[in-house]
């Protein structure tokens, strides 16, 4: 930390700011460094469930879509790690989750400007200065020293936390508990009699399919409650995957609020379905379960939406509503995966300094411009870019890891004010857009 001014302050490192100080440490364009709390990296370390895939081909590594030359491409790390014949043989696009986790902390291992165990306790917006900037005051866990660190632009890469509803907080993490926390309580789980999964997501059927594999050598009964209409898989038609491509997201930023909105509605099959193959996992698993009338003691149960949990003296009640008969009732069990994801997290910084100076389309929802920069309305050239929170400005594809390399390479190239990178064009065989159309 002796540059007395950065490029760019990148601040949380989860996969994105990951993947944005790979390809910054690959260029002489831009310098930067990324502090992150933690002391060490690990991705979703609650759910990294054996047997488990990305939903995502390998190529959707963090530079790759940048640069295939990178030495930081997931084809690289089979390389160095003497993977790459049992991956040619393995035969398959999608990776093991804990594969990928492994990738990943190779990758941080090797850049240096990553600080673990470094926590950004402000950002000072120094507008006025001749050089206008920001100024980030960091604290390191270990020592409590805290350090001012001055750049021309901040990338906010604080990712999410885990969503619980208002009446299903408080209780004891090995009972009532949020499915990111589900590997770490695994073994309370298994010591119970029934466990009820309440989710309709990918997340919620991993869960329930590694608990109904386990069943087999315990007394238990498994219950998934989900409030969607049934359990829909993943739309892994290629059409339809064209929406997570550069071409669908210009198009998305164009629209208004309102059509934004009601485009994610018509993506839902792309955003919230199950995985084809973890769906026929848990089909096939139920019918050998059930041959020759045997009882599954499994009970799936749709279009209930859990609205409630309460303990009891033989453990929790769940207030639930089948909402299309309207019908309420309450539900036994001992103990609950509460698979109902996530919400971005904006650190209290975040929300004391900035929130009235930037442009907002919606309660919690920034104004975000193509390139990722909060829109302050100042026409500034020192920029505060987001990869989180960006649903309603970029698209379904605001989450899908390959397109995160996208956005890190618009980023790259925005401040550094050049091609550093180059931006895959015609990459789509629809056209989205009316602009440009031929008329003849």
């Amino acid at each position: 930390m002796t540059k007395d001014m950065y490029d760019v302050i990148g601040i949380g490192v989860g996969p994105y700011n990951l993947g944005l100080a790979a390809l910054v440490d690959q260029t002489d364009e831009v310098d930067g460094i990324f502090f992150e709390k933690t002391p060490e990296f690990i991705w979703h370390p609650g759910m990294l469930i054996e047997k488990m895939d990305l939903q995502v081909p390998f190529l959707a590594d963090l530079a790759t879509f940048a640069d295939p030359k990178s030495p930081y491409t997931f084809m690289n790390y089979l390389y160095e790690n003497d993977r790459l014949f049992p991956f040619f043989f393995h035969k398959h696009f999608e990776i093991p989750r804990q594969e990928y986790n492994d990738y990943l902390q190779w990758v941080a291992s090797q850049l240096e400007d990553i600080h673990f165990g470094h926590t950004v306790i402000d950002v000072q917006d120094q507008k006025e200065a001749e050089v206008p900037h920001y100024q980030v005051i960091v604290e390191e866990t270990a020592t409590g020293e805290r350090k001012h660190v001055k750049a021309k632009h901040v990338v906010l890469g604080t990712g999410t936390e885990p969503l619980v509803l208002p009446g299903m907080d408080g209780f004891p993490n090995e009972d009532v508990m949020h499915s990111s926390r589900y590997l770490f309580e695994k073994d309370h789980l298994l010591k119970a009699k029934h466990v009820t999964v309440v989710g309709s997501g990918q997340s919620a059927l991993e869960i329930f399919l590694d608990l109904l594999e386990e069943q087999e050598r315990k007394d238990m009964k498994l219950t998934l409650l989900t409030r969607s209409g049934g359990l829909f898989q993943l739309d892994k038609a290629k059409f339809a995957q064209e929406v997570f491509t550069p071409e669908y997201v210009d198009y998305f930023h164009e629209l208004s609020f309102d059509q934004r909105k009601q485009a994610l509605e018509t993506l839902k099959p792309l955003r919230n379905g199950i995985d084809p193959e973890t769906l026929t996992r848990l089909y096939t698993k139920l019918y050998h379960r059930t041959a020759g009338g045997q009882d599954s003691r499994v009970l799936i149960q749709p279009m209930t939406e859990v609205e409630g949990v309460e303990a009891s003296d033989d453990g929790y009640h769940l207030h639930c509503r089948q909402w299309q008969e309207e019908v309420d009732y309450t539900y036994k069990t001992d103990k609950v995966v509460l698979a109902t994801g996530y919400q971005p997290h904006f650190p209290d910084w975040f929300m004391n300094r900035f929130e009235d100076q930037i442009e907002w389309e919606d309660d919690g929802m920034y104004k975000v411009t193509r390139d990722y920069k909060l829109d302050f309305g100042d026409g500034r050239d020192h920029h505060f870019y987001t990869l989180t929170n960006l649903v309603h400005s970029h698209g379904a594809g605001a989450t899908n890891l390959g397109l995160a390399v996208h956005r890190n390479v618009h980023i790259v190239n925005a401040i550094a004010g050049k091609t550093v990178y180059k931006n895959q064009q015609d990459t789509t065989f629809q056209r989205f857009s009316m602009k440009g159309f031929p008329s003849e």
